[in-house]
């Protein structure tokens, strides 16, 4: 396998996708809204890349936390309220607003199973930062890193109740941003002491399967690097002081934050350590580059991707869509 997440142009997979694939064998997969028409079509699609390499249980992912940041869209799919929400809730009502969070990935969750997706870039743990660039903003679970653990926890348990592997993202903290990473890199000169409460959530959730990188540069860590393609930041930070032991997939390896070409970045990004090189927007040169330049998984990984994906395996929702839905509705308008 190559230790790559790959996208797709299109509703459908194209020949030389298919025969590419078929060839790569890449981790998985990552949907967006250029491959999202309906549930039929989702489904099929979804259902091909399984067929591939035979292969039921395959990671194919996609970015579905509600708000902004939404791949399905109304009014094929429901609109899910973004991070803030909770957040505002945990002011009035902490367990209240755990268990709407938990209720609104649950069903969310449901809306991704039924199309054959099996996991979602889901929750960011980015610890919300007053002047920070709007990039994370009312995605974020708040201010305080405990209640951004705390959603985010039951935010992971309610996707896992559907089925559906969650993604921890965007390690080590986004949230001090002052820049879009889509369009340059930012850097965050916070102190050792400052950063500390950025990653407190993304400690406190070590244990989750899934994680993804942050296109930042941290000046207290690493003056040259962004942490995608840093060594000390996932070696030291990452895997040793926030003790994240799960795949570590870097983020989009096509934005502007990074310099060089996307196969290159690929190859720095696992040569510093992280398990699999993301690349989203299915540039047939880019991925071949990538599978030309990146050694095969080695048995550690593949174990790992395995785990996270039978991490959900038996799981059994609580409620029907609708169910989870009216719970949900019921607690948030305690704000109102």
């Amino acid at each position: 396998m190559t230790p790559a997440i790959f996208g797709l142009s299109g509703l459908t997979l194209s020949a030389d996708e298919r025969a590419f694939f078929r060839d790569a064998d890449p981790a998985g997969y990552i949907l967006f809204g250029r491959n999202v028409q309906d549930r039929e079509q989702l489904r099929a699609l979804t259902d091909d890349l399984r067929s591939i390499h035979g292969r039921d249980r395959l990671y194919i992912t996609i970015d579905q936390e509600g708000g902004r940041v939404a791949r399905m869209k109304p009014p094929v799919w429901c609109a899910y309220p973004p991070g803030e929400a909770f957040d505002k809730l945990y002011d009035l009502a902490p367990a209240s607003a755990i268990e709407a969070a938990r209720d609104n990935a649950e069903a969310l969750g449901l809306d991704l199973a039924e199309v054959g997706v099996t996991a979602d870039c889901h929750p960011p743990l980015d610890v919300r930062h007053p002047g920070a660039h709007d990039i994370v903003g009312d995605r974020s679970f708040g201010a305080d890193p405990m209640r951004v653990a705390a959603l985010g926890r039951a935010t992971l348990q309610g996707l896992a109740r559907a089925g559906i592997v969650g993604c921890v993202k965007h390690i080590p903290g986004h949230g001090r941003a002052m820049a879009d990473s889509h369009k340059e890199l930012p850097t965050v000169e916070a102190g050792e002491e400052e950063l500390e409460r950025d990653i407190e959530p993304f400690r406190t959730l070590r244990d989750v399967p899934f994680g993804m990188t942050a296109h930042v540069r941290y000046t207290a860590w690493d003056a040259e690097n962004p942490a995608t393609l840093s060594p000390f930041v996932i070696r030291e930070i990452i895997r040793e002081r926030i003790g994240f032991t799960g795949l570590l997939m870097s983020d989009d390896l096509d934005m502007q934050a990074l310099s060089g070409s996307v196969p290159e970045l690929a190859e720095r990004a696992i040569a510093a350590g992280c398990d699999l090189a993301l690349n989203c927007w299915a540039k047939m040169d880019d991925m071949t580059g990538i599978a030309a330049r990146l050694p095969t998984m080695d048995a550690q990984t593949v174990d790992k991707l395995e785990l996270a994906l039978g991490s959900v395996a038996g799981a059994q929702a609580t409620g029907t869509h609708a169910e989870l839905l009216a719970r949900r509705d019921a607690l948030l308008a305690l704000v109102a």
